[in-house]
């Protein structure tokens, strides 16, 4: 199971890559680089309270939380 779900990931990885490109192309790298970083970040977050992890916070490590 374990090995189409990393078919999956690199699949979606792949196109997430050629989908940018096509839809930013003309734009400043640089720019292009933080909007995409922007939507993962929001991404992430949204499975954090979509799973109710955020309560998991408070329990990192000073020396977790700094690496």
């Amino acid at each position: 199971m374990w090995l189409v779900f990393a078919i999956l990931s690199s699949s979606f990885a792949a196109l997430t890559s050629i989908l940018a490109k096509v839809g930013i192309e003309g734009v400043d790298s640089n720019l292009a680089t933080a909007i995409r970083t922007a939507v993962v970040l929001i991404m992430a977050w949204g499975m954090v309270f979509l799973t109710s992890a955020q309560n998991g916070i408070g329990q990192i490590s000073q020396k977790a939380g700094h690496f």
